[in-house]
């Protein structure tokens, strides 16, 4: 597991423009996770950008069935190439979220993951919509701004914030958001929709 750790923090620091911090601490980061996925079988990782928190967790759980949704193309190719370099059986997707969820991909995970991607109301109708009803999100956040109206329209329960400082964040957070309904299919809503007009 380690040398892949050391190669995949390799081909971040030579692709440009995939992080701005030292790659490892990012990577140990994404690792928090491994003590809250549980029995998951599959994942999500949403707006994955380089390939954090998925390919790490791909790396350290063999088996785990892992998909890498990404709506830049460019990163989306790093993502193939990095997971073909590492021998990863991984599915990456280049597709804005608000579409994907109304796809193959809707309810279809045991967990959906997210490493800095929005507030809380966004994070929550961009990622519930993939998680299967008993399933998890777990948003890897820095603050966290309370959302239960927004996720309880989107089917999720009540939200568990928990610690998780690492390497690269001292006050590192997860909110862990259980599935409880199925989401109503008018969620996610139509691409920038959900950033602009946040749900309350």
């Amino acid at each position: 597991m380690h040398s892949k750790l050391a190669e995949y923090a390799r081909m971040l620091s030579s692709w440009p423009g995939l992080v701005t911090a030292p790659p490892l601490p990012l990577i140990e980061d994404s690792l928090v996770l491994l003590d809250h996925l549980q029995e998951a079988r599959s994942l999500i990782d949403v707006g994955s950008g380089g390939g954090m928190p998925g390919l790490p967790l791909a790396i350290a759980r063999p088996g785990l069935r892992v998909t890498l949704l990404e709506a830049d193309r460019r990163k989306g190719a790093f993502l193939v190439h990095a997971a073909a370099r590492l021998g990863l059986e991984v599915e990456v997707v280049v597709e804005r979220a608000e579409t994907a969820a109304h796809g193959r991909l809707r309810e279809a995970f045991d967990l959906a993951v997210s490493r800095a991607l929005a507030s809380m109301p966004v994070l929550a109708e961009l990622c519930l919509p993939f998680v299967r009803v008993g399933g998890r999100l777990l948003a890897m956040k820095a603050g966290v701004e309370p959302a239960p109206g927004a996720i309880s329209r989107l089917g999720g329960g009540a939200a568990e914030v928990i610690p998780a400082p690492s390497p690269a964040r001292e006050r590192g957070l997860l909110v862990v958001v259980p599935k409880v309904a199925p989401t109503p299919p008018a969620y996610p809503r139509r691409p920038g929709v959900p950033a602009r007009r946040p749900l309350r």
